[in-house]
């Protein structure tokens, strides 16, 4: 495997370290606002049911975010290294896409500025979407 490759890869691995984090962060802020709301653990079974202050609902929201285009993003990514496709570019841009998921992460569960973390977003689906382009080319063509 080559060293491009092997970058793609960790990058992967991040993703997934990144939304480990989100699930710690998102269930140590959430069982305290929960109980200190009086929600029962069963009355939280449909959670659009109770309402949780933004702060909290925010880190759950980003939780959730991270299973819609970081899913692409490993399927695109796992792809490229096993069809031995992996070059710097690919690699440069699966890690822009990680920091950018970061960002988001964090402008999303703090300040959560709604149009910075559009920027954020769409600036990481691009660095994703030149992946899958040449990717598609390359398989393609």
């Amino acid at each position: 495997m080559n060293e491009s490759a092997t970058s793609m890869l960790h990058a992967v691995i991040a993703m997934g370290v990144l939304t480990f984090v989100m699930f710690l962060w998102m269930y140590v802020t959430r069982i305290p606002a929960m109980q200190k709301a009086g929600v029962a653990p069963q009355d939280a079974a449909h959670p659009k049911s109770y309402t949780l202050p933004s702060k909290v609902a925010r880190v759950a929201d980003n939780y959730n975010h991270l299973f819609e285009a970081p899913t692409l993003f490993y399927a695109i990514s796992i792809a490229i290294v096993l069809l031995g496709n992996a070059d710097p570019l690919h690699a440069t841009c699966a890690w822009i896409f990680v920091w950018l998921r970061v960002a988001h992460s964090l402008v999303q569960a703090t300040v959560n500025i709604v149009m910075l973390r559009f920027a954020l977003f769409a600036a990481g689906f691009l660095a994703m979407g030149v992946m899958i382009v040449r990717e598609a080319l390359a398989a393609f063509a």
